[in-house]
């Protein structure tokens, strides 16, 4: 069954399963001691938080594990703004965000802070002007921006809107959980968070790291473990892994992605043509190599997921309205493009052509048979 859902999760790279095997006998014990078997734990967790560090531009004592990459938002968004307290109690996001960013923002202002959402363009790059004009204002404790949209691929001016917070002294959260392992990650955050299985490594380990300077205090009880941000027991098999998948993707990353870019390249092209009434979505080119979005018109996207299931392909959509919420994807809200009948998909390593033919050759017919059976000719 071909899986096209990288962008949710990315199969486990074959390094890191060999890494979790053998880390599982050899880094079992608890980091902290001082017995041989805790020494070695500590130094494969050392080694694995050494690799980790390089491969995202920060130093090993910068850098913390967290239990998911949600997890990583929530203590970078929640500890840097109760680090700033007395710098300000004002919070600005891209509309794009992810929804972990959004919630930790709905906190804040549950505590009686305050947010400034700034909007994006119809390619969802953030408008950078309205960025700037908002990081300058008094009060502004910290500013988050993702590296690449996780719904629709787009690349955000990270870089520009670094080098703006910095100009007026305001720390910059880069969720990079849909670049890291992928792409460079940008110059110039304050905070970084991303996450081990979007690059192939176990679920269960997400990145927080905070650069030398940033005023950061955790809102949870303090712990001895993880530079004293994250609490809890060091899962270190599986960060021993992460760091191995971290490795082995970055050394994969130019050849792979250019050849999943093509792919990409011959999806957006070629829906258009095979499917009346579609919109694809996001930046044609300033773009992660490796997913794509469209919509189609009088499409439900429930349904479509479900038909595209049946017919073996593994994607997945932002904007499905479910029964609980009965609310498309703030992304392509944001946006301002069409919300239903959505598909994302999200290309792993090692995806095929012929999977991506296979794909092209069932999408009209089910789109087809989906919209005569909502009675559209």
């Amino acid at each position: 069954m071909p899986y096209f859902d990288a962008a949710s999760t990315e199969p486990l790279h074959p390094r890191a399963r060999e890494a979790l095997i053998a880390t599982l006998d050899a880094g079992w014990a608890d980091p902290a001691r001082l017995y041989g078997q805790a020494r070695r734990a500590h130094l494969l967790l050392e080694q694995a938080r050494t690799e980790v560090a390089e491969a995202l531009g920060a130093r090993p004592d910068e850098v913390s594990f967290t239990s998911s990459g949600t997890q990583a938002v929530h203590l970078g968004v929640l500890g840097t703004l109760h680090g700033r307290r007395r710098a300000g109690r004002h919070l600005v996001t891209s509309a794009v965000e992810h929804s972990s960013v959004l919630h930790a923002a709905a906190v804040h202002e549950a505590e009686g802070g305050t947010v400034t959402s700034v909007g994006v363009d119809l390619a969802g790059r953030v408008d950078l002007g309205a960025f700037t004009t908002a990081v300058s204002a008094e009060g502004i404790a910290l500013a988050c921006l993702q590296t690449a949209n996780h719904e629709v691929g787009t690349l955000q001016p990270v870089a520009e809107a670094a080098a703006a917070c910095r100009e007026h002294g305001v720390p910059l959260l880069v969720d990079a959980a849909q670049s890291a392992g992928r792409l460079p990650v940008p110059q110039g955050w304050s905070v970084l968070t991303a996450s081990a299985h979007k690059w192939g490594g176990p679920a269960g380990v997400g990145v927080l790291a905070v650069r030398k300077g940033t005023r950061f205090r955790s809102f949870l009880p303090e712990d001895e473990r993880e530079r004293r941000r994250v609490p809890g027991f060091e899962n270190v098999p599986s960060i021993v892994a992460a760091a191995a998948a971290l490795k082995a993707m970055r050394e994969e990353a130019a050849q792979e992605n250019a050849r999943l870019s093509a792919l990409i390249d011959t999806i957006r092209e070629r829906v258009p043509q095979l499917v009346p009434d579609v919109e694809v979505i996001g930046d044609p080119v300033d773009r992660a190599p490796h997913i794509v979005t469209f919509s189609c018109l009088y499409v439900d996207g429930e349904a479509l997921l479900t038909e595209l299931d049946k017919a073996g392909f593994a994607v997945s959509s932002g904007s499905s309205c479910t029964a609980s919420t009965l609310r498309p994807s703030h992304v392509l809200e944001a946006m301002g493009v069409l919300t239903h009948g959505n598909v994302r998909v999200s290309l792993p390593r090692g995806a095929s052509a012929a999977e991506v033919d296979r794909f092209l050759a069932v999408l009209p017919e089910t789109v087809r048979r989906i919209r005569q059976d909502a009675g559209v000719v």
